[in-house]
C-alpha cells in the first residue's frame, strides 16, 4: 500500500496580494492590510515590498506608518477572503480531488496516487509555484506523509528559529554566569537550531516517505501547530525543537503543557490519524434556454417557461430537492439583464405550482430590445423527502391525506407572497405560556406548517385582546357596579369570575409588576362583554383594568 501523500499550501500574503491583483498601481510601493485587534489597527497582511522595509504581521499601525512613512493601508474584508481562499481552493483541483481549506490563508491536498501524472512531487510543486507566479501570489510549499509535517515545512523550512528571550542570552545573564556561556552551544542560547539555514543549505520542503520523525526533528516546535504560549514555555526550559520532545515521556508533556500539545505531536508524527475532508461540493440548480432571435412577447415567455421548467423539476426531483426561491433572469439583446424572483410557501418542483408566480411578474419585464436568452436558477432549496416502500396502512393514510387536503392555502401564499413578501405573511401558533398575552407568538406563515389543537385555557378567553387599559373605579377586588373605560360610564349587568394569574417570578416583565391580577367577564347593560382585571399591586399601585373584549 502506497504511502499517504499531503501537500500544504500556506499563502502568507493572501490578504495583501488578493487586493493587489485588483488594483496593480500599488505593486511598487509598500502595502499592507489592517485589521482592528484590542482597540486599535494592527497589520494583517503585508506585500513583498512592506515587509522588505522591516514590517511584520501583527505591528501596531501608527508604528509602521513611522518606520515607513510612504506605506498604503486598506481594511480588511474576511469574508472578500474567505471567499478568494475558495476560488484556490477550486484552482488546486487539478493537482488532486481531495482539497480543503485551512482558514484563513492555507489548503490541504491529499496526493497520495496523484504526483505521477505531473512528473513527480518535485515537478508538481514547481507547477504550482508557476501557477502562483502567474496568479499574483506567493506560496510556500510541504509535502509529507502526514498533514501536521506537511504544514511545518510549508511554514518552517529552511527559515531561522525563532529568537525567545528565555535568560540564556549573555545580556540577561549575571556577570559571574558569563564565562561558562560559551560553553553552551548556539542554539541553546536563542540562535538558530542545527540544520536550520537559509540559502542554498536550506533543507528540502518534501519530506521522503516514512521520514517523517527526521523531517520533523530539526523544526522549532512552534511547527506543531501549538498556541505561541505553550511554544515560549518550551523554550524557557530549552525544548526548542521538535526532536527534543519526540523522546519525553508523553505523560510528563500532558501534565505540564496539556494533552493538546501531545495530540498534535502525535498528529505530525502519524501517530493520531488526522484525515483531510475536502468541501462538499455545491448542488447548483439551473436551466437555460438560449433563442435564436430576440423575443419580447409575454407568450414568447411562456413559451420559454413551459420548455425550462419541466427540465428544472427533472433535475430537482433526482436530487430530493425542492424550489424555495426561484430566479428568472432575462439576457437582452443589448448586454443587460433583468432579474425577477419568486418564492414558494412550500418547496416544491412542479411546473404548476411554480409556472402561476412567474406569470403574475410577466407585467415587470422589460424586453426592451428583445430578449435572446432566459434562465431559471432555483437558489434556494430545500430536501423534500419521498419514501419508496410503504406499508398498506401507511399508503392509506397517504391516499386520505391527498383526499381532505390540497395545496390551495400554499399557493395562496405564495401568490400573496409574490406581491407583498413572504415575510409579511404570518400565523398565530400556541406559546408554552398562562400569560394572556403570551399564549401565542407569530411566524411566518411560509416557514411554517399550520398549527394543531391549541391548548384549551381555564376560562374562556376573549376574541379580541388588546394592551391593558386604565379602568375609572372604586379600588377594590370586588367586581364594580360602576365603571368608567374610554371616556364612557358603564354599569355592570352581569360577571362570572375570577380567573386568577400571577405573573412568571423567572421573569421581570414590566407589564406584570402590578402583581397578581383577577379576571373577570364584565357584562354592561348595553350588551358589551368585557374582559376586566384587577391587579392587587406589587412594585406599582393596584386598579383595575380592561384587556379584551368577547364576541
Amino acid at each position: 500500500m502506497p504511502h499517504r501523500r499531503i501537500l500544504s499550501l500556506w499563502f502568507p500574503r493572501l490578504g495583501a496580494e488578493r487586493l493587489l491583483r485588483m488594483d496593480r498601481g500599488y505593486l511598487d510601493a509598500p502595502f499592507a492590510v489592517v485589521r482592528d485587534q484590542n482597540n486599535m489597527q494592527v497589520l494583517a497582511s503585508l506585500s513583498l515590498r512592506a515587509e522588505a522595509e522591516g514590517l511584520i504581521p501583527g505591528q501596531p499601525l501608527r508604528d509602521a506608518q513611522a518606520m515607513c512613512p510612504q506605506l498604503v493601508t486598506r481594511l480588511a474584508n474576511p469574508l472578500a477572503e474567505a471567499h478568494f481562499l475558495t476560488v484556490l481552493r477550486r484552482w488546486a483541483g487539478k493537482f488532486s480531488p481531495w482539497v480543503a481549506e485551512e482558514p484563513p490563508n492555507s489548503l490541504v491536498i491529499d496526493l497520495t496516487g496523484c504526483a505521477h501524472l505531473f512528473g513527480g512531487e518535485a515537478a508538481l510543486l514547481l507547477q504550482v509555484e508557476d501557477d502562483c507566479t502567474d496568479l499574483g501570489l506567493s506560496v510556500h510549499c510541504g509535502i509529507a506523509d502526514t498533514v501536521g509535517t506537511a504544514w511545518a515545512l510549508a511554514r518552517y523550512a529552511g527559515q531561522p528559529a525563532p529568537m525567545t528571550r528565555t535568560g540564556d542570552a549573555i545580556d540577561q545573564e549575571a556577570y559571574a554566569t558569563r564565562a561558562r556561556a560559551v560553553k553552551r552551544r548556539n542554539w541553546e542560547r536563542g540562535g538558530r537550531p542545527p540544520g536550520i539555514g537559509t540559502g542554498t543549505d536550506a533543507p528540502n520542503r518534501i519530506s521522503a516517505p516514512g521520514k517523517t520523525h527526521s523531517a520533523l526533528a530539526p523544526l522549532p516546535v512552534a511547527a506543531l501547530r501549538i498556541p505561541a504560549d505553550t511554544a515560549t514555555a518550551l523554550a524557557r526550559l530549552g525544548l526548542r525543537r521538535v526532536g527534543d520532545l519526540t523522546g519525553m515521556p508523553r505523560a510528563a508533556l500532558a501534565r505540564r503543557f496539556g494533552r493538546d500539545l501531545v495530540r498534535r505531536l502525535d498528529q505530525a508524527l502519524g501517530s493520531d490519524p488526522e484525515p483531510v475532508s475536502p468541501a462538499r461540493p455545491v448542488m447548483h440548480f439551473a436551466v437555460r434556454l438560449t433563442l435564436p432571435d430576440p423575443i419580447g412577447l409575454e407568450g414568447d415567455i411562456m413559451a420559454a417557461l413551459d420548455r425550462l421548467l419541466p427540465e428544472l423539476e427533472k433535475r430537482l426531483v433526482a436530487k430530493g430537492r425542492g424550489v424555495r426561491r426561484l430566479r428568472l433572469q432575462l439576457f437582452r439583446a443589448d448586454a443587460t439583464m433583468q432579474t425577477i424572483e419568486i418564492g414558494l410557501a412550500r418547496p416544491s418542483a412542479a411546473p404548476d405550482r411554480i409556472k402561476p408566480l412567474l406569470i403574475m411578474k410577466l407585467p415587470e419585464i422589460d424586453a426592451g430590445f428583445g430578449i435572446d436568452c432566459i434562465r431559471l436558477h432555483a437558489h434556494v432549496t430545500e430536501p423534500v423527502h419521498a419514501r419508496q416502500h410503504r406499508g398498506h396502512i401507511e399508503a392509506a393514510a397517504d391516499v386520505q391525506a391527498r383526499l381532505t387536503s390540497n395545496t390551495r392555502l400554499d399557493d395562496l401564499i405564495g401568490r400573496l407572497g409574490a406581491r407583498i413578501g413572504l415575510e409579511a405573511i404570518t400565523r398565530a401558533h400556541p406559546a408554552d405560556s398562562n400569560i394572556p398575552e403570551k399564549t401565542s407568538h407569530r411566524v411566518a406563515a411560509a416557514w411554517s406548517e399550520p398549527a394543531g389543537d391549541w391548548p384549551r385555557a381555564p376560562t374562556p378567553r376573549p376574541l379580541m385582546m388588546w394592551p391593558p387599559e386604565p379602568v375609572m373605579a372604586d379600588d377594590a377586588p370586588a367586581p364594580p357596579a360602576r365603571f368608567r373605560w374610554r371616556q364612557r360610564s358603564h354599569v355592570t349587568a352581569a360577571v362570572s369570575g375570577p380567573e386568577r394569574i400571577a405573573p412568571e417570578w423567572w421573569l421581570d416583565d414590566p407589564n406584570w409588576r402590578s402583581g397578581v391580577r383577577d379576571y373577570w367577564q364584565v357584562t354592561t347593560e348595553h350588551g358589551q362583554r368585557l374582559w376586566l382585571y384587577y391587579a392587587h399591586g406589587g412594585t406599582m399601585s393596584s386598579g383595575w383594568f380592561c384587556q379584551g373584549s368577547f364576541a
